[in-house]
C-alpha cells in the first residue's frame, strides 16, 4: 500500500469516526452517505479504535485536572502541562503522552511554523499517532545528528519525516553524527557550512520537541553506547540526574554539569532552546522523574508532557528536598 493509499484511508476513518462520535450521526446515516453497507461502517468504526484515530479515554475529574496543572504550572513557570494518566505498560504509556502532544500540535501549529525536532521513543511516540493535518507548508528540522545504532525508528530524521507526513510539512536532514568522540571534532562539524545552516533554521524555530534523557540502563545514550560504564558512574556520582537532547547535562537542581559527558553530542544546547518560545518536552517512563525534575529547573522547557504519576513524583520530591 502506498502512502497515498494509507493517507485516504486514515481520512476515511477521520471521517467516519467524526460523523458517529462528533456528529451523533447513525451508521447507517453514515453508510448511504459515503455509499457503503452499514456492515463495512461498523468494520471501519472498530479500525478505526484500533489504528488509535478513536481512542477511548477515561480523564481526570475537571476540577483535580485543574488544580494539578495550576499548581505545577506555576512552580515550574510552563506555559502549559499535558498529563496522561497512568499505564504499567511502557509501550502504551509513551504512546498515550504521545496522542497529548499530538493533539497539541495539532490545536497549536500554524501555516510555515518550524518545528525542531529531536531523538528517541519518546519522541517518536507523538510521530505515531493518527490524526488531521495541521497545515501544509511546515518544517520539521532534525535538531541533533544521526546515530545508526538507534535504526531509523529512533533517529530524529526518520522522525521528522513522520512528523511531516502526520503534521503537513516537509522535513529538514541534519546531515553529521549525533555523537562524537570528542569535543574538537564537534567544533569542527558545527562549523561546516551545511551543519551550521541546519542548525541556524532549527535556532529560529517555532517549537522544539525534545526528549529527557537520564543515565539509567536503558536510557537513549546508554543503549547507543556512546559513553563507557566508568563514565556514566562518573557523571553519577558528580549529580548528573539527566540531559536535555543529549547534550547539555544538569543536576537536580538544573545547573549544567557537563565535565564528564558534555561536549560530545552535536545537538541544540539548552541557551539554544531558552530562545526557542514553545520547546516541548516529552517524557513517560516513571524512571524519570528526577530527571524531569532538573530538566524543569534549566528554565528551557514551556510545555511537559508526561503521566499523572511522575507529576505527583516530582512535586514530591520538590517539597521534600527543595
Amino acid at each position: 500500500m502506498t502512502s497515498r493509499d494509507n493517507n485516504n484511508e486514515t481520512d476515511l476513518l477521520t471521517n467516519i469516526a467524526r460523523r458517529y462520535y462528533d456528529d451523533s450521526a447513525t451508521q447507517e446515516e453514515i453508510a448511504n452517505e459515503l455509499g457503503l453497507s452499514r456492515m463495512k461502517v461498523n468494520r471501519l468504526l472498530k479500525q478505526a479504535h484500533e489504528q488509535g484515530v478513536v481512542e477511548v479515554r477515561i480523564n481526570l475529574h475537571p476540577s483535580l485536572a485543574k488544580e494539578i496543572e495550576r499548581d505545577f504550572i506555576a512552580r515550574y513557570r510552563l506555559k502549559q502541562v499535558l498529563i496522561a494518566l497512568d499505564d504499567a505498560a511502557l509501550d502504551r504509556q509513551r504512546a498515550s503522552v504521545g496522542r497529548m502532544v499530538g493533539r497539541y500540535l495539532e490545536s497549536h501549529l500554524r501555516e510555515g511554523s518550524v518545528v525542531a525536532v529531536g531523538m528517541g521513543r519518546n519522541v517518536a511516540a507523538v510521530a505515531d499517532t493518527n490524526g488531521p493535518p495541521a497545515m501544509q507548508s511546515g518544517t520539521f528540522v532534525c535538531a541533533t545528528g544521526g546515530a545508526q545504532r538507534a535504526g531509523e525508528p529512533g533517529n530524529a530524521d526518520h522522525i521528522c519525516r513522520k512528523l511531516a507526513q502526520r503534521f503537513g510539512g516537509l522535513p529538514e536532514t541534519l546531515y553529521a553524527p549525533a555523537f562524537v568522540p570528542d569535543r574538537a571534532l564537534r567544533l569542527q562539524l558545527m562549523q561546516n557550512d551545511t551543519v551550521r545552516r541546519t542548525f541556524q533554521l532549527a535556532r529560529q524555530a517555532d517549537f522544539a520537541l525534545v526528549g529527557i534523557g537520564d543515565l539509567g540502563e536503558d536510557s537513549h545514550m546508554v543503549r547507543m553506547g556512546w559513553f563507557k560504564r566508568e563514565e556514566i558512574l562518573a557523571a553519577r556520582a558528580a549529580g548528573v540526574v539527566g540531559d536535555i537532547m543529549g547534550y547539555d547535562f544538569f543536576d537536580i537542581d538544573g545547573r549544567e554539569k557537563g565535565e564528564i559527558l558534555g561536549g560530545r553530542v552535536i545537538g541544540l544546547s539548552v541557551d539554544d532552546l531558552k530562545n526557542i518560545k514553545n520547546v516541548i518536552a516529552v517524557a513517560s517512563e516513571p524512571s524519570k522523574a528526577t530527571s524531569i525534575l532538573g530538566a524543569l529547573r534549566t528554565g528551557a522547557i514551556d510545555i511537559l508532557a508526561t503521566s499523572l504519576a511522575n507529576v505527583h513524583s516530582i512535586m514530591a520530591m520538590d517539597r521534600a528536598y527543595g
